[in-house]
């Protein structure tokens, strides 16, 4: 596992995540996020052509992470890594995909829910336990998993926006995902990329905030 690429998602705070962006905008939107402060880009896999974008945005940026998200299996987790994915994440939690993850040196972000779920993760070699989906029990549920388990990095994701950022991160996150939150898909589709910088840079200032 690579340390600097822990401290970077760790010290960006925030993981801009880019689901079904059309390959074609994957440069621009990627630009608009990277634009209010976020260095930690993930391409979900569900997203047509992954392999093909994940490798054009790892050439475009120097100083940014691009990582893949919604890997499903280690095939998959693999795939990407050879197109440059820095970094995985996972729904849920799957000892195939972090086994290759660990493997090959890549931080991974397993998907976990309950304690016994997040405990199971970290100990089979992942780097970050990304709570989700957040939303349903919301920062106090982040806190909750944490008091036990302090020593789990944790990354709550789904439902996570400007509005609610500071919130985990003072419940214990070490950093949130944001999807929808950030590229919003009628800011895509209107070319309107000033409105996804300025939603990173809020979550970004979020984090900063709630770390002081």
């Amino acid at each position: 596992m690579s340390t600097r690429k822990r401290e970077q998602i760790v010290d960006s705070g925030v993981i801009g995540i880019l689901r079904g962006v059309d390959p074609d905008a994957a440069v621009d939107v990627a630009s608009a996020v990277v634009d209010g402060g976020v260095t930690a880009l993930e391409v979900t896999a569900d997203t047509e052509n992954v392999v093909e974008t994940i490798d054009t945005l790892s050439s475009q940026f120097d100083d940014v992470l691009v990582g893949a998200g919604t890997v499903l299996d280690a095939e998959t987790a693999r795939a990407v890594q050879l197109a440059g994915a820095e970094f995985l994440v996972t729904p849920t939690v799957d000892t195939d995909v972090i086994e290759v993850s660990n493997r090959y040196g890549t931080p991974i972000a397993s998907g976990a829910f309950t304690p016994t779920e997040a405990l199971r993760a970290y100990e089979a070699g992942a780097d970050f336990v990304k709570v989700f989906p957040a939303k349903t029990g919301g920062p106090e549920h982040v806190a909750a998993i944490g008091g036990p388990l302090s020593q789990i990095p944790l990354v709550p994701t789904g439902g996570v926006g400007p509005s609610n950022t500071e919130a985990y991160i003072k419940a214990g996150a070490v950093a949130v995902g944001a999807g929808s939150a950030i590229v919003e898909d009628k800011a895509v589709a209107t070319e309107d990329y000033a409105r996804i910088t300025e939603n990173a840079r809020q979550m970004v200032d979020a984090v900063e905030s709630a770390r002081e």
